[in-house]
């Protein structure tokens, strides 16, 4: 091969580089591509069909909602569906929602937080009984959470914690799953020899999870939070059985009393569970990047 020809080659790649754009070797054949973004187009309608047909239902009556296609609009009721769902709700349809931030946001930032810490702990330590801790955070991650509901509140309301925040707060915070995913990622992106060097420069055990640790797991952390705050998020039975008070309701509480109410304006629910979902959208888009690197974290060792 000529020079003129490597020179050439070499540009070639130089200029797929900069746009991002695979190199001719790696490069998908027409029809794999035109395969690969078909099947991209078809789980985007997949995904954004319920999320719009929700908006649509939301601006219409119980009248529209049976009679007109259900992916289009009908008599625009958007303004009279928001004075029903305050109506009916007295105003606290919003402190639902806040409710619902602040139970998932504190759950998630106390669960996400142990989780690591355990992970890290198991992924790196030996200690009696690791075989066994091990075995019973796979046993939780196959126990069914409604299965230990009612447990759970017999034992909170032998603590007095029932009708509190802590009843929804400490036992959402707790996340087998999440200690898994921290095992994975503290086992694979924290290097042994770090931590080694870390300790041989007189830096104790806190200090190296704090200002080390955690910075590794970073991206892998924001994983482990979205899946705790989603899960809270999206809870019903725990806090039906937790709690009664009007003023600690979440908001899919707060939505399915609605819809226990006798002839609902199923417009108005269809509104509440649309403006509800709005917080998680606005995490997912502010967080997607990290999130994006979290999931490969524990895919790459070093």
């Amino acid at each position: 091969m000529s020079a003129t020809t490597t020179d050439r080659s070499a540009a070639r790649r130089a200029r797929a580089s900069a746009s991002g754009a695979p190199s001719t070797a790696v490069a998908p054949k027409p029809m794999a591509r035109a395969l690969g973004i078909t099947a991209l187009i078809v789980a985007t309608v997949y995904f954004l069909a319920p999320v719009f047909w929700v908006f649509v239902a939301s601006t219409k009556n119980n009248r529209d909602l049976t009679s007109t296609f259900g992916f289009w609009f009908g008599e625009w009721n958007l303004g009279t569906n928001y004075e029903s769902l305050m109506a009916w709700t007295q105003g606290m349809f919003w402190h639902w929602v806040g409710n619902s931030v602040f139970y998932s946001l504190t759950a998630g930032v106390i669960g996400t937080l142990f989780a690591v810490m355990a992970g890290y702990a198991i992924a790196k330590f030996a200690f009696p009984g690791k075989k066994i801790a091990v075995g019973v955070i796979m046993a939780g991650l196959l126990m069914p959470v409604a299965l230990l509901t009612v447990p759970l509140y017999l034992e909170f309301h032998t603590l007095g914690l029932v009708d509190t925040a802590w009843a929804i707060i400490i036992p959402s915070a707790v996340s087998p799953f999440g200690v898994f995913l921290g095992m994975v990622y503290a086992q694979n992106s924290v290097p042994t020899e770090l931590l080694e060097a870390a300790r041989i420069d007189g830096a104790g055990e806190s200090r190296i999870f704090f200002t080390i640790v955690l910075r590794l797991l970073g991206p892998a952390m924001v994983t482990i939070f979205l899946f705790i705050f989603v899960a809270t998020w999206n809870n019903f039975l725990l806090p039906l059985l937790m709690v009664s008070s009007q003023d600690l309701k979440p908001v899919t509480l707060g939505l399915f009393g609605m819809m226990s109410y006798f002839a609902p304006n199923k417009g108005a629910v269809m509104l509440g569970a649309l403006l509800g979902v709005i917080p998680l959208i606005a995490l997912f888009f502010s967080l997607q990047r990290y999130w994006r690197s979290g999931l490969a974290a524990g895919a790459v060792k070093g």
